[in-house]
This record gives structure tokens, sequence and C-alpha cells, in this order.
């Protein structure tokens, strides 16, 4: 292929990945993953049916049993050998994941592969802490204490932006707890998701516990979500989506956890390094070509800054090299698709109508998805550009005066999943945090992530966490046990129903 990844025949036997085995779909529908730097096809595959999701619940739910019953200690032993498997096969899996994204290689080798093997040797150890409030006498007359215990089946619904970490952010916490999962990546890139579920296979996670439909939203998505044996839903997309997706998880009642659209602020006041932050904010809105729910969109500029960050961002976004993924020196690699591309335009195009586009907002002339790194200025707080999710790269600088406005807009858009505050100010930096409502708020940088905190929204940006031990919020049960300790028949207060007798 003249990347570097010959890893293509191992799907030969399908995209569906069901009860440990690799197997064709039965959708009538093909689909072809298609390399967006070339536009040339990387593969062909049958897309799951509905009753191909039959099929991997049915899995799951045969493989519960045992795996929910395995001790802590094995599920956490399986987990670290998981982790040993994909450390082992990192090479592959970066190559696979910019083959079908488009993302920088140096992306993938050094954020994407490295924080998923991190991610899962997180959860092999945290799968030996999923405890309960501590024992204890609270009515004087029983013992009480609290049981995590597994939900059940989970279906989860991954996006294109982030296949391999988005995989591993749904499966992870979900086996860790002792449940089994049928994950749905989105169809535009299967590669990483199947090679994550036979890596789990081949580390000794039993056939079922991971299972993997590839296959549209509107077959395979909708009938998992509904699906009336799959205990709970996690999915990860777009707010429009999530909406569609509570919707139908609601009718059979089951748990949910959406983690959904943003637009991220990022808020320079008058006393910020100005070179951390014009470094910062270029960083933050170019990060997987802006494809990236918290990427930085809006940057707000307090007034004695903005000519000087609009310059500064300007020139170093003059800088960015866009080329072949696969060579080392690209900064910027194309969309996920033309179609990805051809949305990000449009944006842009509707917004020399009322705004100024500073530096890019053109697509290259070539056969790749690409768009330039692109800078918009002038444009009013309610327009489409600054409200908006754009998905690209894409930032929207703006000037404010005092702290409180700035403050204000940060929070003025219905999304609120993170935001970054840049000071010198200790004072500032803590009413930042405070006041902003976003799930993530950065003091000084923007984008890190790291295993042991939470990831997870407010607002329109959904609900629930994903990583860290908050996780397990989602995705545990828990129960209250009562143990009598007095050994008497007649209880005081039988006398509420017997009264005398």
């Amino acid at each position: 292929m003249g990347n570097g990844f010959q890893g293509l025949d191992r799907f030969a036997a399908g995209a569906q990945y069901i009860g440990g085995r690799l197997r064709a779909g039965t959708s009538e529908h093909g689909h072809t993953v298609i390399d967006p730097a070339t536009g040339e096809k990387v593969l062909d595959y049958a897309p799951a049916s509905t009753a191909d999701v039959d099929a991997a619940v049915g899995a799951a739910r045969d493989a519960l049993p045992g795996w929910a019953g395995a001790t802590p200690g094995e599920r956490s032993d399986a987990m670290h050998r998981f982790a040993a498997r994909l450390a082992e096969r990192a090479e592959d899996l970066a190559h696979a994941e910019s083959l079908q994204c488009g993302k920088p290689i140096r992306l993938s080798r050094e954020f994407d592969v490295p924080g998923t093997v991190d991610n899962t040797a997180f959860f092999a150890g945290a799968a030996r802490h999923l405890q309960g409030q501590s024992a204890g006498e609270y009515s004087g007359d029983h013992t009480s204490y609290v049981r995590r215990e597994p939900i059940g089946v989970v279906g989860s619904i991954a996006p294109w932006n982030y296949p391999l970490q988005m995989a591993a952010w749904k499966v992870l916490p979900a086996i860790a707890a002792g449940n089994t999962i049928v994950l749905k990546p989105a169809e535009l890139t299967p590669l990483t998701s199947l090679m994550f579920a036979q890596a789990a296979t081949d580390a000794g996670i039993p056939d079922g516990v991971v299972n993997v439909v590839t296959g549209s939203g509107r077959e395979a998505g909708e009938h998992l979500v509904g699906h009336p044996d799959v205990a709970m839903t996690s999915f990860t997309g777009s707010t429009a989506v999530g909406k569609r997706v509570a919707e139908i998880a609601t009718s059979t009642v089951k748990r949910l956890h959406l983690e959904l659209g943003g637009k991220a602020p990022f808020v320079v006041f008058d006393d910020a390094d100005l070179e951390a932050a014009v470094h910062g904010a270029v960083a933050g809105a170019l990060i997987n070509t802006g494809q990236d729910c918290t990427a930085a969109t809006r940057a707000y500029v307090q007034r004695p800054l903005y000519d000087a960050f609009v310059s500064g961002v300007a020139d170093l976004m003059a800088t960015i090299r866009i080329g072949d993924p696969f060579q080392e020196d690209t900064d910027l690699g194309p969309l996920v698709s033309h179609a990805q591309r051809d949305r990000v335009a449009a944006f842009v195009d509707r917004a020399r109508g009322y705004a100024t586009v500073v530096t890019g907002g053109v697509a290259p002339h070539n056969d790749g998805a690409y768009y330039r790194p692109t800078l918009i200025t002038g444009a009013a707080q309610d327009s489409e550009i600054v409200q908006a999710e754009i998905f690209g790269p894409v930032l929207v600088v703006l000037p404010f005066d005092g702290d409180d406005e700035g403050l204000a807009l940060a929070n003025d858009t219905p999304y609120g999943l993170a935001a970054s505050a840049w000071t010198r100010d200790l004072y500032r930096a803590n009413r930042a945090t405070r006041e902003i409502q976003a799930g993530c708020v950065w003091i000084n940088d923007h984008i890190p992530i790291i295993s042991e905190m939470p990831h997870g929204g407010y607002k329109a940006s959904g609900y629930g966490k994903d990583m860290s031990a908050y996780s397990f919020e989602e995705y545990t049960q828990v129960k209250h046990v009562m143990f009598d300790n007095t050994a008497v028949a007649r209880k005081d207060w039988h006398r509420t129903v017997f009264r005398d007798r």
C-alpha cells in the first residue's frame, strides 16, 4: 500500500467480530472504507444486518454469567494481558488508524495508540477496586452494605474521529465491571475496533465478552439501542443523533450514557502568556484536523491582547504542513471524508457573508479530503460559525472587555463539554474553573486527557463519564443488602401492621 500497513488480509473473513471470531455481515448494502488522504479504496465489506446484531447480543448474553462471575483479580489479569497485546501491536494499530482516518501518523503513534494502551492498563487495575460502601449498622438493628454489580449486556456506539480510543473508552470500563459488550463503530472507520476486539480474545478474554458489529446507524445502530436484551446504551456522537438514541433507549427503560457535541471556548485574559495562548490555540484547534469534540473552536480574547493574538495565530497557522499522513513531517491530515470536508467548507463559505476569513478557508487541489487551517474574526456571538459544531480546522476569535463578559460569552452556547482559560492570576483561574459550565476546564492548556480523570459534559454535551473510576457509575448497578441482627421474630415495627398481636 506504500504506507507500511500490510494487515488488511486479516479482514478477509469479514468486518463483524462476534463470539471471538471475524465473520461477514449479512446486510444487503455493501460498504467501502476509503483512505481520505487519497480517495482510494481500503476495504470492501458487508455491513451488519439486524440479524448480525441479534447474534452479537446473543453471544454477549451467553458470555455474561461466566465473565460477571469471574473474580476481580481474574478480570484484572486478563485485562493486563490485553494491554500487553495492544502494546505489541502498536505499530499495526497506528497505521490502520491513520489509513482509515487520515490522521498524521505522529498523532496515531504518540496519542491514540499509547493512550489506548494506558487506558487498558488503568482499567486492568481498576477492575480490582469496584467497592461499595463499607458495612455498618445504620438502623441499629441491621447491618447494611452496598454491592456493585454488572448491569448486563452493554450496547455501545462509537464515532469516527478517534475509532481506537473510543472503542477503548466504551469497552474497558464495561468489561472491567463484569459486563459484556456489543460495540458498533462508525462504518467509515471499523479497522482498529476490530483489531482491538481480536487483541482481547488473544489475551484470553472469553469469547463473547467483546463483540463488534460494523454497520449503519439506521440499521445496526438503532436495532442495537432498542434491543430488549441490551441493558445499557453508551453513545458518543452528535447531539442531534444522541437525541434519537435517547428516544429509542427510553422505550426499553435501559441505562443511558451520552457523550455528545462540543463547542469549546478558549478564554484569554489580558494577563495571559501570549505566546503560550497562541500556540495552545493553534494546537487545540487543529488536533485531529479539528475533528475533536473538545477542540478549541471559540477563542475569546480580552481586548488588550486581541490584535496580537489574531496576528500570532494567523502566522502560526501559515506554518502548518499539510500532506501525506504517513510522512513524519506532516502536521495536518485530511478530514475523515470528502463529505465532511465539504460540510466544513460550507460553514466557512456561509460565514463569509458576515465575518472575515483571515487565513485559510480553502481546500487544496488534490484528491484527498484536505482543508487548510482557517481563522475567522468579526463574527457575532449568535452567528452560526460561533454557535454550531463545525468539526474541522476552524477557529473563530472574538474580543471581550471585562471578565464578566468573557465568562458569560464562554457559557453562551448549548454545549458544555470542555473549555480552557489562560491567565497568570490565580483568582481569575479559580473563578473560571467555578463559573465555566463544562465537564473539563483546563488552565493554561487545552486538550490533554489522562486515564485517571473523567471525561464527560454538561448541558447539550450529554451526561455520564468516560475514563477514570467515575465511569463505573455508568457501568454498575448499586445494590443495598441488609441483614437483621436481632434474631427477634416480632419486631417493633410490626406494630404498624399487627398492633398488639
